[in-house]
């Protein structure tokens, strides 16, 4: 599955259903993911098993990662639940460094001799390898932590809580969209728990506990007079965080000036999906754009995705080496533009971080998969290149010396490498709100939502679409709009953004399933920002055809 496909699920009903089946592990009870793991001595003893079986073959550096993956997805429709589906994934991972040059292997024998045999396979792999390896592996230092513990600080277990009240509350969603006018709807809820311990031969045993939730459905209307039909999705962001996410708070939500709800740490899926019908029946008699450049206002849900596409992927380390062009293209920056410390990427009031820590993020994590403990760093600083992202047998192409901590794999069986950790923009200095922000627009459109898009092999020309559209008019919404897609390029873009608005209306995307390398792997990951404006862009009819 390519990685647009994952991304787009947010609008796919059935999305779950469209998801390889070996991704999640194999179906179990309901009930067997509540059981305990293995207690944190037991997976000291079998990690050591490993490292020690590593170190004996000549092994130079070793790690092991021992992983529980429990995933349960919960499919409805109209008024009828479709599917309940609930996965466990369980076994190591094991890496090595030998005669210079890496080894994986990967086992669910889960005993002190599967791991044996699974470290000695690593390292015959490894061994095999070195004839061919030009440069021998260069790992940037880590210190070794002992034994660490790390848990994704939620406030209820998803998984505790009664399928039968997870699917009520979907279908309760359906039904508000059936009442305000909905012709169909479906809705699906996501629920993933990472259990990983990690150990290696720097002298790290890393015991971490992840959770991360995705709400999301997709709203349809028809119009039997006219012939035309319109969707609206979900505007629900996918999060590091337990079912309390499921739980609207009044201080969560945001109020647009023309009455558009939307959500920061918590959600209100039965509020969203009844404003998702009225804006569908909306949709189908709003007036068509016309083509020509509008000040943009674009909020964090829909603006995520323009910075996933433009900025996240574009400052991998490995694409701009090239390892990704076989999948997934190249990159217009290169490592003589980071090293100029000149590169304009955008204006001045572009901030952009890279974070594993950030709260409530899909990629938040203490430690990567490489025992790095997670920080913060900064990728553009007052719209000026300053760094990429990198892990540690990258960071010395860059002239570094530490690894940024983004290294992660998708499961026990698949060898962890370079992945993309949050990246965020950050919020304005100064008090702005989104209301301020429309008043100072004469002719603009403010875009909620993700939509389709296309970005070129280099990530540098790109069309994006979104969810909804309302045209703004001397500092006033006066409408929805149809058929908008905006065009540039990255650098154009970026260079256009005149306005961000404060840290109070700050949020997350998040992409649940974001697809890269050979064989393909996907990540949970999020991308904050506050409701922004650029000014100038390039806006295309979708609808109109030459």
């Amino acid at each position: 599955m390519k990685r647009r496909d994952f991304v787009q699920l947010t609008g796919l009903g059935i999305g779950g259903m469209l998801l390889p089946a070996s991704l999640f592990g194999n179906p179990v009870s309901v009930e067997a993911l509540l059981e305990p793991g293995l207690l944190a001595v037991q997976k000291k003893a079998l990690a050591d098993v490993a490292l020690n079986t590593a170190r004996s073959g000549g092994a130079t550096y070793a790690d092991v990662r021992i992983g529980r993956y429990l995933n349960q997805f919960i499919s409805t429709r109209e008024k009828r639940v479709q599917g309940i589906t609930s996965t466990e994934s369980f076994g190591v991972g094991i890496r090595v460094i030998a005669k210079g040059t890496w080894g994986f292997a990967a086992t669910n024998d889960v005993t002190a001799e599967g791991i044996k045999k699974a470290a000695e396979r690593a390292l015959a792999i490894a061994k095999a390898n070195s004839k061919f390896q030009k440069e021998p592996v260069k790992l940037a230092y880590v210190q070794g932590y002992g034994e660490v513990t790390w848990n994704t600080p939620i406030q209820k277990n998803a998984f505790e809580v009664p399928v039968s009240e997870k699917a009520d509350l979907l279908l309760a969603a359906n039904n508000e969209a059936l009442k305000n006018g909905a012709s169909f709807v479906n809705s699906n809820l996501f629920q993933v728990n990472e259990q990983k311990y990690f150990a290696s031969t720097d002298g790290s045993y890393i015991d971490q506990d992840i959770h991360r939730i995705w709400p999301t459905f997709t709203v349809s209307v028809t119009d039997r007079a006219s012939g035309k039909f319109k969707s609206r999705d979900a505007l629900s962001a996918p999060m590091g965080l337990g079912y309390e996410y499921m739980i609207p708070k009044s201080e969560d939500k945001l109020v647009t000036p023309f009455g558009m709800n939307l959500y920061r740490n918590s959600y209100d899926i039965l509020e969203d999906a009844a404003a998702a019908a009225r804006q569908a029946k909306e949709m189908i008699a709003a007036k068509s754009v016309e083509p020509g450049k509008y000040d943009l206002v674009l909020e964090p849900n829909h603006l995520g995705l323009t910075i996933h596409e433009s900025v996240g992927h574009p400052l991998e380390l490995d694409r701009i080496l090239g390892y990704e062009a076989n999948y997934a293209g190249t990159s217009f920056a290169s490592v003589e533009k980071l090293k100029s410390g000149t590169f304009n990427y955008g204006s001045k009031l572009v901030n952009i971080f890279a974070d594993k820590t950030q709260p409530g993020s899909l990629g938040a994590v203490g430690y990567d998969d490489e025992g790095v403990k997670c920080r913060r760093w900064d990728l553009i600083k007052d719209g000026i290149l300053v760094n990429f992202q990198a892990i540690r047998d990258q960071v010395h192409m860059l002239g570094q010396n530490e690894s940024h901590g983004c290294c992660y794999a998708q499961s026990w069986s698949d060898v962890q490498f370079q992945r993309m950790p949050n990246v965020s923009l950050a919020p304005g200095k100064e008090p702005y709100s989104a209301d301020q922000m429309i008043k100072d627009v004469e002719k603009g459109i403010y875009i909620a939502g993700r939509g389709s898009y296309s970005i070129d092999q280099q990530r540098y020309n790109f069309q994006f679409g979104g969810t909804v559209f309302y045209e703004i008019k001397n500092g006033q919404v006066v409408g929805m709009l149809n058929d908008v897609a905006y065009q540039s390029n990255t650098q154009e873009f970026w260079n256009s953004c005149v306005k961000i608005c404060d840290e109070k209306d700050y949020r997350l995307f998040g992409s649940f399933f974001d697809g890269k390398g050979q064989p393909s792997q996907v990540s949970a990951v999020s991308h904050g920002s506050s409701t922004s404006r650029f000014n100038g862009v390039n806006v295309i009819n979708t609808g109109r055809t030459i």
